[in-house]
Order: structure tokens, then sequence, then C-alpha cells
């Protein structure tokens, strides 16, 4: 909305004292023509805004100009300045909101404690798109109209119609009530009725999203955080379970613990590794799981059940060997 523009155009004047038309509208993600405009409506509005020519002119506000934002001491606009550099915003479409709030924040603040809350915030980092390894830790995407569908339906109340492309299944049309949305590790799921069934769905795999003008048939009040725990019990209680018993060294045990469902039993051999009893969501998920432990050969891990896992795992160790084994 235009409104939200102007206001983020003055906190961005404050906060850099100077800005051309061209970093002004990189920051909006408007023309520049769009920005001339509405320097225009602000000046005529009476806000202090002028022009200084030359090289390194641009657009400024009057000395001594502020908007009236206050209530927020130097912690709390920390903790909102730590808490918007996290990445859940970008999967519910939010990322341009997110940012012009963290405008307004850092110009709510008394002078004596911008800086130094602003400066703490550059200091702490969550959630940083790779890890130690360099390995990137990438967000699924997701069409931004898609998202603004799903969340004016989550927050208006009023039935979904998705098409939705489950895995293995050609994409099919579903109406939804839907009930909230949620982002775990950069994955956004919308958590849904259908037919008074619960379902959830990846917002990675709606194609397209329309809102109804019928009203969804939900409960006024949800826990999102319980709701999301239920579905989650029941995702790994279901499927084609197997229970799979591996050997490893107690240096790689929280790597199989994190791709299991859970760990059925523990014990300590007398050499000191570990024989753990885990169930996988089905068998591809746990030869995927194992491959990535037992590929390492600097590593002791090993299948021991069921056979046909400790088989396929074979075989597919032979493949790679002959591969590489034959000549250029």
């Amino acid at each position: 909305m235009r409104a939200d523009r102007l206001v983020s155009l003055v906190l961005l004047l404050r906060r850099h004292g100077r800005m051309s038309a061209t970093a002004l509208a990189r920051e909006l993600e408007v023309s520049t023509r769009t920005v001339l405009r509405d320097i225009e409506a602000l000046s005529a509005a009476g806000v202090p805004v002028y022009a200084e020519r030359g090289r390194h002119g641009g657009f400024a506000l009057l000395p001594g100009f502020r908007t009236e934002l206050t209530g927020l001491n130097r912690d709390e606009a920390l903790a909102l300045l730590v808490a918007g550099s996290r990445r859940g915003a970008q999967a519910f479409g939010l990322g341009s909101a997110l940012a012009s709030a963290m405008l307004k924040v850092v110009d709510a603040l008394p002078e004596s404690y911008r800086d130094t809350a602003a400066g703490a915030a550059e200091r702490l980092l969550i959630d940083p798109e790779t890890d130690l390894l360099s390995r990137r830790l990438v967000a699924e995407e997701v069409p931004g109209a898609v998202v603004a569908e799903v969340l004016r339906a989550v927050l208006a109340g009023h039935k979904l119609r998705i098409h939705y492309a489950a895995v293995d299944e050609a994409p099919k049309w579903r109406t939804v009530d839907p009930i909230g949305l949620v982002t775990v590790r950069d994955r956004g799921y919308l958590l849904a009725t259908r037919s008074g069934a619960d379902r959830t769905y990846r917002l990675s795999r709606i194609l397209a999203a329309e809102q109804l003008a019928e009203p969804a048939q939900r409960p006024d009040r949800v826990d999102l955080d319980r709701a999301w725990q239920e579905r989650s019990t029941r995702f790994r209680t279901g499927g084609d379970q197997v229970i799979v018993l591996v050997r490893v060294d107690p240096a790689r045990r929280e790597e199989l613990v994190s791709t299991a469902l859970a760990v059925l039993a523990e014990e300590r051999d007398a050499d000191g590794r570990l024989r753990l009893e885990v169930t996988f969501q089905d068998p591809r998920h746990a030869e995927w799981a194992l491959w990535q432990l037992t590929a390492d050969l600097t590593t002791d891990a090993e299948a021991l059940a069921p056979q046909w896992l400790r088989d396929s795992l074979r075989d597919r160790a032979t493949a790679i060997a002959a591969r590489y084994a034959a000549s250029s």
C-alpha cells in the first residue's frame, strides 16, 4: 500500500540522512519515477523533505524531523531486531513487510539507544544460509502469489482451493479449511482440515491457490504448537515403518538419531561402540540414512539387521566399486 511505502521512505531518510532516488527505489522495490512521485506527495503533506543536487546529492529531511513512535527500550528493540533476522517471514511471503517493520523499530528508539541496538543486532546471526561445512541451507521456493493467497485465507478464516502436487501423484484441486501456517527449517506447511479430517500440505507443492468467500469450518482458537506436535507424532507412527539394528561409533550417534524417527533401544558394546535399535519411515528412508553413515569408511558404522538392508547397501557399494574400477 502506498501509505506504508511513504512511511518506509521517511524512515529510510531518517536512518541514512541522504539517499538518491535510485537507492530509495532499490530499498522500496519500486521504480525511480514512483519514488519521485512519493517525494512530491510527502512535500505536499508537509513533510520537510528536500533535494540536493550534484554528484553526491539526493533527498534528505530537514534536521530535527522525526516520526513519533515510542515505547521500546534498547533490549526490547534488540530482541525484535534479532527475531527479525530469522528467515521464517520469507516462507510466508512477509519479507518486505519484515524489512519495513524493522525500520520502524529502529526509528522508534530514543537517540541514545538507536545506534547501540542496531549495532548489537549486527553481532548476532540466526540461521545462516550455510553451516560450518559450507553446505547451503536453501529455503524452498514458493511463488509469492500462492503464499499471499494462502495467508489471506488463513487470516480471514475462509475456505481455500489449492492445486496440490502430492508425492508420486498428479496435481489435483482440493478445497480445504485452513487452520494455520507453520515453518520448520525453512519449509512452510499449511495445516488444514478436509471433510473434517486433519491434513498437512507443503507450501512448495501448492501450485495455485484461491481464497473462497465461504467461511472455513474451524475452531475460533487454535494451539498451533500442539496441533503440529500431534500431526508430527501421527506421521512418525504411520506408514511402512521399519526397525533397524545399527552398530555405530559414539561420535556418529547424533547423526544417526537425527535422521531416525525414534530410538527403541540402546546399549554399549564391550569395545565402546553403540548398538541402537531405531525406526525409519520406510525402507527407502532407512537405506538413505544408513548409506550416509556406512559410505564413510573412516567411521565404524554398520547396519546389522534386517538382512534386506545389508543386501541393499552391499549392492549399492558393489555397483559404485564396479563403476570406478572400469577403465576410462
